[in-house]
Protein backbone atom coordinates (compact mmCIF):
# COMPACT_ATOMS: atom_id res chain seq x y z
CA UNK A 1 0.00 0.00 0.00
CA UNK A 2 1.06 3.26 -1.05
CA UNK A 3 1.44 6.32 1.85
CA UNK A 4 -1.21 8.99 1.09
CA UNK A 5 -0.16 11.15 3.19
CA UNK A 6 0.40 15.07 1.23
CA UNK A 7 3.29 15.50 0.08
CA UNK A 8 3.41 19.85 0.70
CA UNK A 9 4.19 21.48 -2.73
CA UNK A 10 7.48 23.14 -3.47
CA UNK A 11 7.67 26.41 -3.05
CA UNK A 12 8.57 28.52 -6.09
CA UNK A 13 12.03 29.76 -6.59
CA UNK A 14 13.58 33.49 -7.36
CA UNK A 15 17.43 32.78 -8.31
CA UNK A 16 19.01 35.88 -7.50
CA UNK A 17 22.49 36.43 -9.23
CA UNK A 18 24.68 38.11 -7.34
CA UNK A 19 28.17 40.17 -6.68
CA UNK A 20 29.16 41.16 -3.74
CA UNK A 21 31.12 44.39 -5.17
CA UNK A 22 28.23 45.60 -7.06
CA UNK A 23 26.52 48.75 -6.66
CA UNK A 24 23.60 47.28 -8.53
CA UNK A 25 22.88 45.00 -6.43
CA UNK A 26 22.84 47.01 -2.86
CA UNK A 27 20.32 48.76 -5.20
CA UNK A 28 18.13 46.02 -5.02
CA UNK A 29 17.99 45.21 -1.37
CA UNK A 30 15.19 46.67 -0.80
CA UNK A 31 13.21 44.96 -3.54
CA UNK A 32 14.86 41.50 -2.02
CA UNK A 33 13.42 42.69 1.75
CA UNK A 34 10.01 43.90 0.34
CA UNK A 35 9.97 40.23 -1.40
CA UNK A 36 11.05 38.18 1.87
CA UNK A 37 8.36 40.09 3.93
CA UNK A 38 5.43 39.82 1.43
CA UNK A 39 6.12 36.02 0.65
CA UNK A 40 8.00 34.53 3.74
CA UNK A 41 8.71 31.05 3.32
CA UNK A 42 6.05 30.56 0.12
CA UNK A 43 8.96 31.66 -2.20
CA UNK A 44 12.26 30.33 -1.75
CA UNK A 45 15.02 33.34 -2.59
CA UNK A 46 18.45 31.75 -3.16
CA UNK A 47 21.42 33.55 -3.80
CA UNK A 48 24.11 32.98 -6.59
CA UNK A 49 27.13 33.90 -7.30
CA UNK A 50 28.14 35.55 -10.42
CA UNK A 51 31.85 37.53 -9.52
CA UNK A 52 32.72 40.08 -12.36
CA UNK A 53 36.57 40.63 -12.98
CA UNK A 54 35.92 43.95 -12.75
CA UNK A 55 35.84 43.93 -8.95
CA UNK A 56 38.79 42.04 -7.93
CA UNK A 57 37.21 41.14 -4.25
CA UNK A 58 34.14 39.74 -5.52
CA UNK A 59 35.56 36.31 -5.54
CA UNK A 60 36.64 36.32 -2.35
CA UNK A 61 33.18 37.98 -1.21
CA UNK A 62 31.00 35.46 -2.73
CA UNK A 63 33.42 32.16 -1.14
CA UNK A 64 32.38 35.04 2.20
CA UNK A 65 28.65 34.59 2.00
CA UNK A 66 28.98 30.68 1.72
CA UNK A 67 30.76 30.77 5.05
CA UNK A 68 28.07 32.81 5.86
CA UNK A 69 25.25 30.58 5.04
CA UNK A 70 27.15 27.76 6.55
CA UNK A 71 27.35 29.55 9.87
CA UNK A 72 23.60 30.40 9.46
CA UNK A 73 23.96 33.90 8.74
CA UNK A 74 23.48 33.78 4.95
CA UNK A 75 21.50 36.78 3.87
CA UNK A 76 21.96 39.02 6.62
CA UNK A 77 25.99 38.55 5.72
CA UNK A 78 25.07 39.40 2.16
CA UNK A 79 23.08 42.80 3.34
CA UNK A 80 25.95 43.97 5.17
CA UNK A 81 28.35 43.83 3.30
CA UNK A 82 26.37 45.36 0.25
CA UNK A 83 25.11 48.28 2.38
CA UNK A 84 29.01 49.07 2.58
CA UNK A 85 30.19 48.15 -0.98
CA UNK A 86 32.92 51.03 -0.86
CA UNK A 87 34.05 49.81 2.20
CA UNK A 88 34.71 46.46 0.91
CA UNK A 89 36.14 48.01 -2.54
CA UNK A 90 39.27 49.64 -0.47
CA UNK A 91 39.43 47.29 2.63
CA UNK A 92 39.32 43.84 0.82
CA UNK A 93 39.34 40.77 2.10
CA UNK A 94 39.91 41.92 6.06
CA UNK A 95 36.86 43.68 5.39
CA UNK A 96 34.51 40.07 4.42
CA UNK A 97 36.23 38.98 7.93
CA UNK A 98 35.44 42.34 10.03
CA UNK A 99 31.59 42.33 9.03
CA UNK A 100 31.79 38.23 10.00
CA UNK A 101 32.84 39.09 13.43
CA UNK A 102 30.41 42.24 13.81
CA UNK A 103 27.34 39.72 12.96
CA UNK A 104 28.72 37.23 15.88
CA UNK A 105 30.05 34.64 12.95
CA UNK A 106 32.79 32.54 13.90
CA UNK A 107 35.51 35.46 12.42
CA UNK A 108 38.27 33.16 12.48
CA UNK A 109 36.90 30.31 10.84
CA UNK A 110 35.77 32.46 8.01
CA UNK A 111 39.88 33.92 7.45
CA UNK A 112 40.57 30.10 7.43
CA UNK A 113 37.67 29.32 4.28
CA UNK A 114 38.84 32.46 2.52
CA UNK A 115 42.36 30.95 2.76
CA UNK A 116 41.50 27.57 2.41
CA UNK A 117 39.42 28.04 -0.66
CA UNK A 118 36.50 25.25 0.70
CA UNK A 119 33.82 27.41 -1.19
CA UNK A 120 35.37 28.30 -4.12
CA UNK A 121 33.65 25.03 -6.50
CA UNK A 122 30.18 26.40 -5.46
CA UNK A 123 30.86 29.88 -6.49
CA UNK A 124 32.48 28.52 -9.70
CA UNK A 125 29.52 26.45 -10.43
CA UNK A 126 27.03 29.33 -9.48
CA UNK A 127 28.94 31.07 -12.07
CA UNK A 128 29.55 28.50 -14.60
CA UNK A 129 25.70 28.14 -14.47
CA UNK A 130 24.65 31.32 -14.99
CA UNK A 131 27.14 31.84 -18.19
CA UNK A 132 25.22 28.90 -19.47
CA UNK A 133 21.18 30.37 -18.98
CA UNK A 134 22.76 33.78 -20.02
CA UNK A 135 23.51 35.89 -17.19
CA UNK A 136 26.09 38.62 -18.28
CA UNK A 137 25.60 41.23 -14.93
CA UNK A 138 24.36 41.83 -11.98
CA UNK A 139 21.64 41.69 -10.73
CA UNK A 140 20.21 38.79 -13.03
CA UNK A 141 16.81 36.87 -11.54
CA UNK A 142 15.71 33.86 -12.70
CA UNK A 143 12.11 32.96 -11.45
CA UNK A 144 9.96 30.47 -13.28
CA UNK A 145 11.78 30.03 -16.19
CA UNK A 146 12.44 33.72 -16.93
CA UNK A 147 15.50 35.70 -16.57
CA UNK A 148 14.68 39.15 -15.51
CA UNK A 149 17.80 41.77 -15.54
CA UNK A 150 18.81 44.43 -13.40
CA UNK A 151 21.71 45.14 -13.99
CA UNK A 152 20.40 47.69 -16.80
CA UNK A 153 17.79 48.80 -14.75
CA UNK A 154 15.70 47.86 -11.32
CA UNK A 155 12.62 49.64 -12.72
CA UNK A 156 9.41 47.56 -12.64
CA UNK A 157 11.20 44.05 -11.95
CA UNK A 158 9.74 43.96 -8.39
CA UNK A 159 6.78 44.00 -9.78
CA UNK A 160 7.69 41.38 -12.81
CA UNK A 161 8.77 38.76 -9.97
CA UNK A 162 5.92 39.58 -8.14
CA UNK A 163 3.76 38.85 -11.00
CA UNK A 164 5.54 35.42 -11.77
CA UNK A 165 5.56 34.40 -7.96
CA UNK A 166 1.62 34.99 -7.74
CA UNK A 167 1.05 32.80 -10.79
CA UNK A 168 3.07 30.20 -9.82
CA UNK A 169 1.57 30.23 -6.29
CA UNK A 170 -1.69 30.33 -7.95
CA UNK A 171 -0.67 27.34 -10.02
CA UNK A 172 -0.17 25.58 -6.90
CA UNK A 173 -2.82 26.55 -4.86
CA UNK A 174 -1.26 28.07 -2.31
Amino acid sequence: MSDSSPVPPAVPVLDVWCELQCSDCRSALDDLRTLRARYGDRLELRLRHFPLEKHKHAFAAAQAAEEALEQGKGWEYVEAVLERVEELDRKGEPFLVEVAAELGLDAEEFDTALIDGRHILIVDADQAEGKAIGVTGTPTYVIGGERLDGGKSQEGLLQRIEEIADRLLAGQGA
